[in-house]
């Protein structure tokens, strides 16, 4: 199944979570914050949204930090992905 963004949103795929601290300490899964850093997978057009045109600032394969709490999460094919909208985007990661 391919996931098709509609308007300004964006496919993000979220990197994995370190299960270890920098001090050795490993983390059980439910201790681990929801990682803040992904992978853009598909992009939607952009085009007029709410009156205002919008032009998509994000490709594929960008890496990408976003809010902690932003989009929402889907399951497809037993793959874990957020959507967001792109101005829920902070940054691009070089």
């Amino acid at each position: 199944m391919n996931i098709q963004p509609l308007a300004d949103r964006v496919v993000l795929k979220p990197t994995e979570a370190e299960e270890v601290t920098k001090s050795g300490i490993v983390l059980p899964g439910n201790a681990q914050e929801k990682p803040q850093i992904a992978e853009v997978v598909a992009v939607g057009p952009g085009g007029i949204v709410n009156g205002d045109e919008v032009k998509m600032e994000v490709a594929i394969g960008d890496k990408v930090l976003i809010s902690k709490y932003s989009g929402t999460e889907v399951k497809v094919d037993g793959e874990e992905y957020t959507i967001v909208r792109q101005m829920d985007i902070l940054a691009k990661i070089a």
